[in-house]
Parts: structure tokens; sequence; C-alpha cells
């Protein structure tokens, strides 16, 4: 159970950013990136210059609509695959069977997912997020990894609380635009003009 909080606390981080976590994830461990999949097969000065300037990156480009754009796309397209290195990467030490590592790996990359769409939905809806929803991303997605190294409990609990919000954030986003879509159709008369056969 331990193990299964920590492999979604890790992957949720990966849900707020990409290169962030790994690069935490390799920092804070004594093998640097020697247990984490796919990272293991580079040189660990590699790593850390590809996933130092894709933070810097992200941590810039995330000030400037256009900037957010990039990452929306990116970000879509890669934090199931991170979320799910991230979830192999924190159960690794534990001795849990191969395929129960692998449903907590794809697990981790459907939350991570998940969490990604629905930031994709609000920004859509808000033309752009916030720079405090940014910097609340950054500091989120920091503690997330901690937690995950260091309090599994803790960081489940926040990472299955960030899934429900995400549930709950994305019906409210499913109405506007139900709502919105509604008002915009040129089949949908007005409220107060009877209908005419």
């Amino acid at each position: 159970m331990i193990e299964l909080l920590a492999a979604l606390s890790a992957s949720a981080a990966a849900g707020m950013r990409i290169a962030l976590p790994l690069l935490l994830i390799g920092l804070l461990r004594t093998d640097l990136w020697s247990q984490v999949p796919i990272l293991n097969y580079f040189s660990p000065q590699v790593i850390v210059g590809v996933l130092v300037s894709w933070s810097l990156f992200e941590l810039f480009a995330a000030t400037q609509l256009l900037g957010q754009r990039i990452l929306q796309i990116v970000q879509l397209v890669f934090s199931p695959v991170v979320g799910a290195i991230m979830g192999i990467a924190v159960i690794r030490a534990t001795e849990l069977p191969a395929w129960l590592a692998w449903i907590l790996a794809i697990v981790g990359g459907l939350l991570a997912l998940v969490l990604q769409l629905v930031q994709a939905g609000w920004f859509y809806r808000l033309r752009g997020l916030p720079l405090w929803a940014i910097f609340a991303q950054d500091v989120l997605c920091i503690s997330l990894v901690l937690f995950a190294l260091g309090d599994p409990q803790r960081g489940g609990v926040i990472a299955l609380l960030l899934l429900w919000l995400a549930i709950r954030s994305s019906k409210e986003w499913y109405h506007w635009y139900r709502g919105k879509s509604t008002r915009n159709s040129p089949y949908t008369l007005p409220l107060d003009q009877p209908d005419q056969d």
C-alpha cells in the first residue's frame, strides 16, 4: 500500500511538470538515475544538462501565453510517459513483483495524463493560466516528489485529492463548455420566444 501511494505521489508530480520531477528524483537519490527506466542508459552529465535546460524552459515559458501553449502540447504528449517512469523509479527499490510494478506504472501514467488534461482544459477556458497558478504547480510538483521519497502516505493522499479535484473541475469545465456551445448554436431558440410550427 505504501508503494502505491509513493507511486501515485511521484506520478502526480509528472502531471504538473515533466523535467523537474525527473531532475529531483535523480538528485535526491544516492544512485542518481541508475534506477530510473530509460534514463539509466544515458550519462548522468547528459541527463543533468537536458533536464536542467528543460526545467528552465518550463519555468520561463510558463510566464508567456505562447510558451504556455507550447508547454501544454509537449506535456500532454509526454506526461503519461514521465508519470509511468516516475512510478517505476519510486517503487523499483522495493521487492514488488514485476507485473505489479507495471500496473502501477500504467496507473501512474494515466493519473499524470488526467491531471494534464484538466490543466489544458482550464488553460483554454481561462485563455492562459495566471502566474499564481504556475507558481502553485511548481511548488506542488516539488512537494509531491519530496513526499514520494520521504512521506509516501501524505504524498499519496495529496495525489488522490488532486485526482478528486481534477474530476470535479473537469465536470465544471464540461458544463461551461456545453453551456457556451448551446448559447452559440444556431439551432437553439431564445427562451422568451415560443416554438413555431
